[in-house]
């Protein structure tokens, strides 16, 4: 399958970097604010790091065995390239001093081509914006702020431990610095209705993002959310539903925000429901571009419609004034 139906990762970064590209998941130590104590101690209700970062077993390793390791295993899949991806927690909640100590490591390294920086909205300031500013002036620094929902209710339910006003004012600091700024967005939460999440992906195309990665909603051991899950059972997507309902909403993102991430994937230690989730992330790719073309669409199909319906409303508009 050839033609993709849908701007994916792969393809964004093989326009940009020329050649295959390998993603290294790094595990710097960090916490979060919504774990230390600062805002909470459980973190998000469906939160368990272990079970959707690979690199959290790896906080016995430094950081230069973890790049070694990392270069090593992405050569045997003919990669040359690589971006450091700064992955399990929160990876801006230190001092600003630290921050730049830490990520100047992965520079040392010249098959490293980027940074990518998974982090809460509320957990940036100016000045670590501006550090990474600084750093995207020699290499590609990607952020990935984790949104999971415009609605703060939502918000509230999961304990997140901010508001979407949060992320608002993170992008207000962030536009404009030679970043690449990306959305992760969960998928599924039952208070939300199918309205709701595909008004989500209009509200993307205004904020200023360049990538989005999406993630179903999964009940996985050890966390609040399968303590509720266990005592109140709630319905979840299966897969042809969320194959459809991803369909639905990419084609109302624009179609030069790169979709980085489809679904999240567990094992099947820790996955409780539902059970799909445990396929290959190919599957989940190719299920997504099989239903858009069935449909004989494509990512932000509905988008480029409204804009070509509005522009010949102006047009007729003018033709009307002039006559």
């Amino acid at each position: 399958m050839n033609r993709k139906y849908f701007y994916d990762y792969n393809t964004f970064l093989r326009e940009k970097f020329g050649e295959k590209v390998y993603k290294i998941c790094l595990n710097a130590g960090f916490t979060c604010p919504n774990r230390d104590g600062t805002l909470g101690t459980n973190g998000c209700i469906y939160c368990n790091n272990a079970s959707f970062s690979p690199s959290i077993s790896y906080h016995n390793q430094d950081i230069h065995q973890q790049i070694r390791e990392g270069i090593a295993i992405g050569q045997k899949y003919k990669a040359n390239k690589f971006i450091a991806y700064f992955q399990p927690y929160t990876n801006t909640y230190a001092p600003v001093e630290k921050l730049e100590y830490i990520y100047q490591q992965v520079l040392q390294y010249p098959e490293i081509v980027g940074i990518a920086i998974g982090t809460r909205p509320d957990a940036v300031d100016s000045e670590k914006i501006n550090l990474l500013a600084k750093l995207a002036q020699k290499t590609f620094i990607s952020i990935e702020y984790g949104v999971q929902s415009i609605y703060d209710d939502t918000l509230k339910w999961i304990q997140r431990g901010h508001n979407y006003q949060s992320f608002l004012q993170a992008m207000a600091i962030s536009q404009n610095k030679g970043l690449h700024l990306c959305a992760h967005l969960m998928i599924g939460f039952p208070q939300e209705t199918k309205e709701q999440i595909l008004a989500t992906a209009a509200v993307m195309n205004q904020v200023g993002i360049q990538g989005i990665k999406l993630h179903n909603l999964l009940i996985t051991k050890d966390t609040v959310l399968a303590q509720m899950y266990e005592k109140n059972p709630f319905p979840l997507l299966d897969f042809t539903e969320y194959v459809s309902l991803i369909c639905d909403f990419l084609e109302r993102l624009a179609p030069t925000i790169v979709c980085e991430r489809l679904y999240a994937n567990t094992s099947q230690e820790y996955l409780i429901a539902p059970s799909w989730p445990a396929i290959r992330g190919g599957q989940m790719s190719d299920a997504v571009n099989q239903e858009l073309k069935r449909r004989e669409s494509y990512q932000g199909r509905l988008v480029l419609q409204e804009t070509k319906s509005a522009s010949n409303s102006d047009k007729e508009v003018h033709h009307a004034r002039r006559t």
